[in-house]
């Protein structure tokens, strides 16, 4: 397995002879090969070991276990104890999600302040078909039967090619010792009961189970990849990027073959679930949207807007007269005394500077706002303005105004109110400029 395994790396990941790599270890038998195989393959490597405090005694005698396994290897060691418990329940956490959490945020705290390269993981053959079952069971799309990925961005599952039973062959063969965990006999956990009951009844079937599924999970894999790049193909022609976020063409939406497959393969990095909803939303009124947890998909008159869910960025900010350059979160504003009106354009105004009363205020417009749009006769409520303009609900929403006193100046981005612009009598030009 040693010779097999140094060929898989030299392959797949060349790299990790000039990193500096951590090991996840658990002590069983898994990881405790893992740790093995990597200093026989001279990386340079060292253990990190969680220890949840969810079996009493066993907990700490697993970690006693890595220390010791670490102490005979001369390989550093990294041991963090944590309150799953408390954890999963202040989250709302499972305890087996709350211990993952809790693992891989400890993890990648680990890489940055000790400047590892890489994180290496156990995970095997035969999890990666107890994971495929699991997202079966529970529906999925095609991207969840594909099975564990062997890089996820700085984590690497380099024993994903080799089973459980070549992995306890050699094991066995090199009498090396590991802990067993108690809680995998038991079946009241998901995981558990595909590894003892569902597994064995399908190796019954097919003793070649696992090869099996490697060539099945290759195909999907394959079509999986196949989707993406025909999405990437056809985003840049039914999307165009906004101040706010993407508007998609429904019209040409509409034409795509397989709607629903294309909607699901364009929406699911956002979070939506309710792809029958978000089919609806094709035929629905302006108006109407989906929400996910981060994002919401609006219809509008002709496109579907991809935003995020507004977080209520409702602050008031001021500009003073001595201010020239105002940085805010927003965007940042350039004051300046001008002797004629140059450039122009939605991110510029120019205003008779006597007009005006400092300090400048710039907010979030409000339900019964108006000003006197420039170029236009008398006073209009900037609902109106919006509506005649056709404003899609998230430009609406962002759209901010810079007031003198309660008299909007500017409807930024969008139109200069008449009553503040500069004339032939006036003596002091202020350029106003906004950048988002």
């Amino acid at each position: 397995m040693l010779h097999n395994f140094l060929d898989h790396i030299k392959a797949q990941f060349p790299f990790l002879q000039d990193s500096k790599i951590l090991i996840a270890v658990s002590g069983g038998v898994d990881s405790v090969v893992l740790t093995h195989l990597c200093k026989n393959s001279g990386l340079e490597v060292a253990l990190a070991h969680c220890n949840f405090n969810l079996r009493n005694e066993e907990s700490d005698a697993d970690e006693d276990f890595v220390v010791e396994l670490a102490d005979a290897l001369e390989l550093e060691v990294f041991v963090e104890h944590f309150d799953t418990t408390s954890y999963a329940e202040d989250n709302k956490l499972s305890v087996q999600m709350a211990a993952r959490d809790l693992r891989y945020r400890w993890f990648a705290e680990l890489k940055e302040h000790m400047d590892f390269d890489y994180l290496l993981t156990a995970h095997h053959s035969n999890d990666n078909l107890e994971t495929f079952i699991i997202n079966f069971v529970r529906g999925t799309g095609l991207e969840g039967l594909t099975g564990i990925p062997a890089k996820n961005e700085f984590i690497l599952r380099p024993l994903l090619p080799f089973s459980r039973a070549e992995i306890e062959k050699y094991a066995r063969e090199n009498h090396l010792n590991w802990r067993e965990d108690s809680s995998n006999a038991s079946t009241k956990y998901l995981r558990n009961k595909i590894r003892h009951e569902i597994v064995p009844a399908l190796e019954e079937l097919n003793p070649q189970l696992l090869e099996s599924f490697e060539k099945t999970r290759q195909h999907l894999e394959q079509s999986s990849l196949l989707v993406e790049d025909y999405v990437s193909a056809i985003f840049s022609r039914i999307a165009n990027q906004t101040n706010e976020g993407y508007a998609f063409d429904i019209k040409l939406i509409k034409t795509i073959p397989n709607t629903k497959a294309v909607l699901y393969e364009l929406f699911k990095p956002f979070g939506f679930t309710e792809w029958d909803d978000v089919l609806h939303l094709l035929e629905a009124q302006p108006g109407k949207m989906v929400l996910s947890g981060t994002h919401r998909l609006i219809k509008d008159r002709e496109n579907l807007l991809l935003t995020t869910v507004p977080r209520g960025d409702d602050k008031v900010y001021e500009i003073s007269e001595e201010e020239s350059v105002l940085m805010f979160p927003i965007g940042t504003f350039h004051l300046d005394e001008v002797a004629e009106i140059d450039e122009t354009g939605p991110d510029c105004i120019y205003v008779d500077k006597d007009k005006i009363q400092f300090p400048l205020v710039v907010r979030k417009w409000q339900k019964g706002d108006y000003f006197h749009p420039f170029g236009m006769a008398g006073k209009k409520k900037l609902s109106k303005f919006f509506k005649d303009n056709k404003l899609s609900l998230p430009a609406k929403e962002n759209t901010r105004v810079l007031c003198s006193r309660n008299a909007i100046v500017w409807v930024i981005g969008q139109r200069a109110d008449a009553r503040f612009g500069v004339e032939d009598a006036t003596s002091e030009i202020l350029k106003i400029t906004f950048t988002p």
